[in-house]
């Protein structure tokens, strides 16, 4: 396979504890309610609640029916009642007209909300609004990380936006000056950390990924660390629910390559797993016996995974066929690169005119418009009156929130914003003037893609074609057509032990940069901690960036971690700009 670097990378710290701490806290919770209750839990928090405390646990606690949020229960229903819930206005609301209808009906029962990650007080006041603060108790389920493999772990925070990149930095200042003096002699487990926002990049989450578990998750929607294969993959009537991760032994000898290497691993492995069922033949009575209770479960439990692994890419070849995938990574490569932009452009409004998907004709233009810098008024205008015409005039709150976040703009003539800014401040002070216009500022962010990739040299130059097989850098992810920002940012960052030399490119990027070192850890290269390295991404990471970053750990001997708000891909994107209108 790929990936032939150094085979010394550190053991990562273990990060299990996480979820025992979760599921301690949990139960401690419910506890607290003793006797049976229902438990009403929200939507996006199942996920996550199964992989910490599966329904067996949630049983042994006396929780009786489980029911999704917003769901009303059943006439039989329990006398005390479980809400676990994320702290939003509408859920409060959803809460409130159960508690006051039992009121209405004489109905006596016992209400316990729990929040996580924790409460806000805008949740209390809609209770107390409501009239129904005083019958219910609230406490927090602390949960913030979940581990999903052994070297990723997510917040499952999907809504998680951009202000929060400042947030963190003044939190992780706060912890530092908290932690000083407590740790003196102790040995660190991690000795590089970087705090990366998504909107430093939107391009590597725009394109289409072609490693295998990207293909995966943009297909069948990796979602907290698990896929549901359907009968197409499973080739039976039913689906089946798959754990991805690392203890899969297919799964993680195939996660990280290219699409065009996998089908040919698993053709040669599914060879080695006939050649060693064919070993039986001529055995005796004792060589049968020690097979059958040595490696006969093994081979059989290697052998379904094989099964299901193969359905899927096969799966995967049908759909991307059918979604004319080349001439859109063809596309894509194009305008990566910054040619044939004319005909790129012809290509997106001829997917509009198709009605192929409103995702993917908008994830498009959002990659023309990134890697341009904003499209001229006359294509953005024509764009937007096709995309409307073909899929419903109520996009027109979709392209503010793309205008207003940056991923699809209009190119603007420079000195408007500046006379607009000028009326503003004669009927302001100046400091407040000053705030005005740093807020027009950050509406004119833009990309600088073509410069930036310039500078770092994000698009290869190499003679011939390039060996996706046996990679040189991280462009694979890409088919060697694009090195991801984000990780060539990181990547030259730890070549220069800081960001000395990169001052073109944070200006490039608009970015705030800080930068904490702990001299005794410099001091000290040869300590393991060095080549352990925490990667948080702020606002979501990609299955490419972790491929990306996993191939240049093994080159360089490190062991990258991945801490994220939650994983994401183009599709979720795209899906938030759309659902941010209702």
């Amino acid at each position: 396979m790929a990936f032939a670097g150094r085979r010394d990378a550190p053991e990562p710290p273990d990060f299990g504890i996480l979820k025992r701490l979760a599921r301690d806290q949990l139960v401690y919770l419910l506890e607290q309610l003793p006797g049976k209750k229902d438990l009403f839990i929200e939507a996006d928090l199942m996920s996550p609640l199964d992989r910490i405390a599966n329904v067996s646990i949630l049983k042994q606690h006396d929780v009786d029916k489980l029911y999704k949020v917003e769901t009303r229960p059943a006439p039989g229903a329990s006398d005390q009642f479980c809400f676990l819930v994320r702290p939003r206005v509408r859920t409060m609301r959803f809460i409130a007209d159960i508690v006051n209808a039992d009121k209405m009906s004489g109905r006596s029962r016992k209400y316990k909300i729990i929040f996580s990650p924790q409460k806000f007080y805008a949740c209390e006041m809609v209770l107390e609004e409501e009239g129904v603060f005083g019958d219910v108790t609230c406490d927090e389920w602390s949960f913030y990380l979940l581990p999903l493999d052994e070297d990723i772990i997510s917040m499952e925070l999907p809504e998680f936006f951009r202000d929060y990149f400042l947030m963190s930095h003044e939190l992780w200042r706060d912890l530092e000056e908290e932690s000083e003096g407590e740790g003196q002699g102790r040995k660190p487990e991690i000795g590089h950390v970087f705090l990366m926002d998504r909107d430093v990049d939107y391009v590597t989450a725009l394109c289409s990924q072609v490693v295998y578990e990207g293909l995966v998750d943009d297909t069948f929607r990796i979602k907290c660390g698990s896929v549901d294969f359907g009968p197409d993959v499973t080739s039976s009537d039913k689906s089946i629910k798959v754990l991805l991760n690392a203890q899969d032994k297919v799964f993680s000898q195939i996660r990280n390559e290219h699409f065009s290497s996998v089908f040919g691993f698993l053709s040669q492995k599914s060879r080695n797993l006939q050649a060693q069922y064919d070993r039986r033949r001529g055995m005796d009575i004792k060589q049968m016996k020690d097979f059958v209770s040595q490696e006969l479960k093994g081979l059989k439990q290697e052998h379904r995974l094989l099964s299901l692994h193969i359905g899927a890419c096969e799966s995967i070849m049908k759909k991307k066929t059918k979604q004319d995938f080349q001439e859109t990574i063809k596309a894509e490569h194009s305008l990566l690169e910054g040619f044939d932009i004319r005909e790129s452009t012809s290509f997106i409004e001829e997917h509009i005119d198709r009605q192929v998907s409103p995702i993917e004709s908008l994830r498009l233009m959002c990659l023309l418009s990134i890697t341009e810098n904003g499209l001229i008024p006359k294509d953005y205008r024509s764009l937007k009156t096709q995309y409307l015409q073909s899929y419903g005039p109520e996009h027109l709150l979709t392209f503010h929130n793309l205008k207003r976040i940056g991923l699809l703009t209009e190119q603007a003539a420079g000195e408007t914003l500046t006379a607009v800014e000028s009326k503003v401040s004669k009927l302001v002070t100046d400091r407040a003037a000053g705030k005005i216009t740093d807020a027009f500022n950050s509406l004119a962010r833009k990309s600088n893609f073509r410069a930036i990739s310039k500078k770092l040299g994000l698009i290869p130059r190499v003679e011939g074609e390039y060996d996706l097989k046996m990679p040189r850098d991280m462009a694979y992810v890409f088919g060697g057509a694009y090195v991801p920002l984000s990780c060539k940012i990181i990547e030259q960052v730890l070549e220069r032990r800081g960001w000395q030399g990169l001052e073109e490119v944070v200006r490039l990027l608009n970015g705030n940069e800080f930068s904490v070192s702990d001299s005794t850890v410099e001091d000290n290269p040869a300590w393991e901690s060095q080549r352990v390295i925490l990667t948080v991404f702020l606002g979501g990471c990609t299955f490419s960036e972790i491929a990306a970053l996993r191939f240049l750990g093994k080159e360089r001997g490190c062991k990258f971690i991945f801490l994220t708000t939650a994983i994401t891909n183009s599709a979720r994107m795209m899906e938030a700009m759309i659902e941010a209108r209702a």
